[in-house]
């Protein structure tokens, strides 16, 4: 029996990478898509798109267009949990439209779109430093692109 692993690499030189980021809850949002973008930039990518959209809805029809002329995409926005059911319904809905994009255009999605019950909860994952889910989800959308190139 043969067998093949194939190692994760983080090395971005020559990807082209897209970032949307929603600006509903910019407090969140911009220190987000700084640690997306300081993560890139130390994987050495070097050819990044950014475009900024209201919210977290807009955000997958953004990474779709986006993911036409990228070979990964980081989408950064933040859903806090408030008084009405719209939480649940923004939540779901752009998590669910940003698995479609990968997986109707072969373009990783890292998201860092959090999902949070409370605002200290998107401060404490959007500082800067480790733990910065901006930062975490560049560097799987770079992996994730570096395994799809191998395996094509």
């Amino acid at each position: 029996m043969s067998s093949t692993e194939l190692t994760m690499d983080s090395d971005g030189t020559g990807l082209a990478v897209g970032v949307v980021v929603a600006t509903f809850n910019e407090a969140i949002t911009e220190p987000l898509a700084d640690g997306a973008l300081e993560r890139l930039a130390a994987l050495g990518v070097t050819s990044v798109t950014v475009v900024r959209v209201p919210g977290a809805l807009e955000v997958p029809v953004v990474a779709k267009a986006l993911a036409r002329s990228n070979d990964a995409i980081i989408a950064v926005g933040a859903v806090i949990e408030g008084e009405t059911d719209h939480y649940e319904h923004v939540a779901t809905q752009a998590s669910a439209g940003l698995m479609q994009v990968s997986l109707d255009t072969g373009v990783p999605v890292g998201s860092a779109v959090l999902t949070v019950r409370s605002a200290a909860h998107a401060v404490e994952r959007s500082r800067p430093g480790p733990g910065n889910k901006g930062a975490e989800a560049a560097e799987a959308a770079v992996i994730a692109a570096n395994a799809l190139r191998r395996l094509s």
